[in-house]
């Protein structure tokens, strides 16, 4: 089919949810999906056969997942205002609060609306242990002066009625990041641990990458359920349930050069259609291209076809000179990436496709100039 598309592999999504899977049954830790990794919706049927929930962090995502998965969500938000407390309430089966203020702002509220629609609401508190495990400061929760949760110092005595405590402070992290933060928890926080029901740790283990000891996470975890036996253990990654599952193609449309340096345009856009690539910054795999950029091969930029000076990144070198119509294999291009896409420009949307184990590719979706105009209306 024609580029740009997005494309997603079923094969490659249920190796990861078969991994997921093992790690639950395993440990005892219930594992739930964030969707600012992946909101593909039309996808959700496949998860729905796992029994996979689903965290919020907006109204919006809390009701992607009541009509998509059909489950109540896991909620947390920095700011609860009295207009979104009341439809969190309806949507949700656990609130957490960014702070103390906030939880006793709106803790009667949730426990009325508790006993007047007979269904509990479990209220928890976001912890901020403050250990730093991600190098990459904006995707870094626990930096000094970060606005994410409660400290140690901030907290003298649990607040009557809180149930839980959440914590997120990993980013594509390992087991053993995991246990760092989790000995800091327990230093800080520990007197507080047995009087709970849950412990949500958050996002960034990213499980189904290649490298991670898998082992290490189900024993560390049945270790800490050990030495705390009333509590519920919850994980909410997001990039682990779509890692390498997912792909975006494109296509060459021009060869430019300036100043020695040649660009090859694509008919995508780094800012508009993998923006963590400019953001963290990092430079994506081309399975066209070489492992190591070879200055004895032909190289190039790759550049989007938007107005933006800097949507570009590289550099790639290639076993032959590129051309107009090569096609480019931009990859895991699922998590973190359709989520965060935009329209700027008005540049053409890449369609979304599903390939099932079969073989055959669906085509859940393709963007037209009605999607741009009515983003404006």
């Amino acid at each position: 089919m024609n580029t740009p598309y997005y494309i997603v592999y079923e094969e490659k999504l249920r190796k990861n949810l078969n991994l997921i899977t093992r790690v639950m049954q395993e440990s005892g830790a219930k594992i739930i999906m964030a969707f600012k990794a992946n909101a593909l919706w039309r996808t959700f049927p496949i998860f729905r056969e796992y029994g996979i929930c689903s965290t919020a962090s907006s109204v919006n995502e809390m009701l992607l997942a009541n009509e998509e998965l059909d489950c109540k969500a896991h909620t947390y938000c920095p700011v609860y205002t009295d207009t979104t407390i009341e439809k969190f309430m309806q949507g949700s089966s656990h609130i957490t609060f960014n702070s103390v203020a906030q939880y006793n702002r709106f803790k009667d509220r949730v426990a009325q609306y508790g006993e007047t629609t007979g269904r509990h609401i479990s209220c928890g508190l976001r912890i901020n242990p403050m250990c730093s495990v991600i190098d990459t400061d904006i995707y870094n929760p626990c930096t000094p002066g970060s606005r994410f949760g409660v400290t140690a110092q901030m907290l003298t005595e649990l607040p009557q009625g809180l149930e839980g405590f959440h914590f997120h402070a990993l980013c594509e992290s390992t087991s053993y990041d995991l246990e760092k933060v989790l000995e800091a928890v327990k230093e800080q926080f520990g007197q507080y641990l047995p009087h709970l029901k849950w412990l949500n740790m958050g996002g960034g283990h990213l499980m189904t990458r290649k490298d991670y000891d898998v082992d290490h996470l189900i024993a560390l975890l049945k270790q800490f359920k050990a030495e705390y036996p009333n509590l519920d253990l919850i994980l909410e990654p997001g990039s682990a349930f779509c890692w390498q599952t997912g792909d975006l193609e494109a296509t060459v449309v021009d060869v430019v050069e300036n100043s020695g340096i040649k660009t090859a345009i694509v008919d995508v856009s780094f800012a508009c259609h993998m923006p963590d690539c400019l953001e963290m910054p990092y430079k994506p795999r081309i399975s066209q291209a070489l492992e190591d950029v070879d200055p004895t091969k032909p190289t190039y930029r790759i550049g989007g076809n938007s107005c933006l000076s800097g949507d570009f990144t590289g550099d790639w070198s290639f076993e032959h000179e590129l051309k107009e119509g090569d096609r480019l294999t931009f990859e895991d291009m699922n998590h973190y990436t359709t989520v965060k896409t935009h329209m700027f420009n008005g540049i053409d949307h890449p369609a979304l496709v599903l390939e099932r184990i079969d073989g055959a590719q669906i085509v859940l979706r393709e963007f037209t100039y009605e999607d741009y105009k009515n983003r404006m209306d």
